[in-house]
């Protein structure tokens, strides 16, 4: 079930023979050098207990990332990050709430995080009369209903699915999309909303998500929390309560903030050839999962085996592929810190790159892609509006052709998907900036974002087969005797 509960909801197409795929097969000179046994034994020492879930900003993740320091060394990468050194520090700005915030209805004060969470944080100081409304009335409220008031409603599983939309906490997010956000476009005061079913299923991930709070790196424009109405959950308890339509709120909410440290790992091998030795293929991953959390059958550490463990590992492979057989140009390893804090340290990397920006030809990322069906797997950015380089996927697909052969969902990169994972991984940034950019993966799994996304549970042949792939693509791209051109009048739209 594990392996097909996305696929069967997918629409999984074969990428049948193109242009290029008349070409005859050709495999890059070190292709051998890619053993599973290699991913296996340094995922299991990634993936490890020891580490604790390598939670962005925390010691955690800064072990882990001097532990894939010392496998860059190892493979004989060179330091590519600050000060002749393989790290490149940054600084990560948390706004929380802070412990002395109250909120109460009726006078009667609510325990955070257990009978009351904020999923949009707002510094504001609420009281105030609650009008409860029927999820069927919204479309018909006026501003002149809304305007200045606390809005509350039930919650409604409309257009959430629950095999898609992981983790569970993403619940609160489509709610708030549909409901909510019109809401407060008509001037509401506070939006509160009551846990249905699907709420309280969801309320223990989607709560301890919440109280973590939301980040920024240092100079990003969320640093400081503009939101002016807050976006509040009750428990279904409340409701009886707040349909009687005589309910008020009363909401003191603070917002602290405080910073602490991240780290980018980057590594380089040279190009052989004098011109295009100057010019950079980046291989993007991604050091954090999710620390230690709320426990699944009685473990809390969240290990992030296939998030993000597979393509660290990945990448680790086919930096000993180009050591063995260098390529005419350089390559660069970037294994990011805090991408589950929002993209982090690839926004950081991408402002502050230690390689002349415009001379990074190519990025390609990964974000898992150790599960699901052995003979699937998806690329994100292959199509408009998301792709920016025709000539890269015309790569991708002859590396395809000529090794794996996946059959490739299409579903999971098209701007209707209601995910918008394409939005969600480290290849964005790079993309911004108009830079040639894919996004491998397998695809989301009951697993994602839990203490079952474990070394043990990985599919070590098909993560091979996907490593072998995107060393594949990246050796066309690092000699081919032009860079992949830029789609013209790109321009990526969320």
């Amino acid at each position: 079930m594990k392996k097909t509960l996305i696929l069967f909801q997918l629409l999984v197409v074969s990428i049948g023979l193109n242009a290029q795929s008349i070409l005859p097969k050709v495999n890059p000179p070190a292709l051998a050098s890619i053993k599973e046994s290699d991913l296996k034994k340094d995922l299991y020492a990634l993936a490890d207990a020891h580490f604790k879930g390598r939670s962005g900003g925390s010691i955690d993740e800064l072990k882990a990332a001097m532990w894939i320091g010392e496998m860059y060394r190892e493979i004989g990468l060179k330091p590519a990050g600050d000060d002749g050194t393989y790290f490149q520090y940054f600084n990560i700005w948390r706004n929380r709430i802070n412990h002395q915030s109250t909120i109460q209805i009726n006078n009667q004060s609510l325990k955070w995080w257990s009978e009351v969470a904020v999923a949009q944080m707002a510094n504001c100081n609420i009281n105030a009369p609650i009008l409860y409304v029927n999820k069927d009335d919204i479309a018909g409220l006026s501003v002149e209903n809304v305007k200045g008031k606390v809005i509350a409603m039930e919650a409604d599983p409309a257009m959430y699915n629950p095999a898609v939309s992981l983790p569970s906490w993403r619940y609160a997010r489509s709610v708030q999309a549909r409901y909510g956000n019109p809401l407060i476009a008509k001037g509401a005061l506070a939006i509160v909303f009551v846990a249905d079913e699907i709420g309280e299923q969801t309320w223990e991930d989607a709560s301890a998500n919440f109280k973590r709070g939301a980040y920024e790196v240092d100079g990003g424009p969320a640093m400081s929390i503009t939101n002016t109405v807050p976006v509040i959950w009750v428990r279904s308890t409340a409701k009886n309560v707040l349909q009687k339509g005589d309910a008020f709120l009363k909401a003191n909410i603070i917002i602290e903030q405080y910073d602490y440290p991240s780290v980018n790992i980057i590594g380089k091998l040279e190009g052989t050839d004098p011109k295009l030795s100057k010019e950079y293929l980046l291989y993007s991953g991604h050091t954090d999962a999710h620390g230690i959390r709320n426990p699944v059958n009685g473990d809390s550490i969240y290990y992030g085996a296939d998030d993000n463990a597979s393509i660290d590992v990945a990448m680790f492979a086919i930096a000993r592929a180009f050591k063995k057989n260098p390529s005419k140009r350089s390559v660069l390893f970037v294994i990011h810190g805090a991408e589950e804090r929002g993209l982090l340290g690839s926004k950081w990397y991408a402002g502050h790159s230690t390689v002349p920006i415009n001379n990074i030809v190519t990025v390609l990322n990964a974000d898992m892609i150790g599960r699901n069906h052995p003979d699937s797997a998806a690329v994100l950015g292959t199509q408009s509006p998301h792709k920016n380089s025709s000539e890269l996927v015309d790569m991708l697909y002859q590396a395809n052709f000529e090794g794996p052969q996946f059959k490739l969902d299409t579903l999971w990169d098209k701007p209707s998907h209601p995910e918008g994972w394409y939005f969600r991984s480290d290849h964005l940034p790079y993309a911004r900036l108009g830079i040639p950019s894919l996004m491998f993966t397998t695809l989301l799994h009951p697993d994602y974002h839990t203490p079952l996304d474990n070394a043990e549970r990985i599919d070590y042949a098909k993560l091979k087969k996907m490593t072998d792939w995107m060393y594949r693509l990246g050796w066309k791209v690092a000699n081919a005797p032009k860079r992949p051109a830029k789609e013209t009048g790109f321009k990526l739209e969320r």
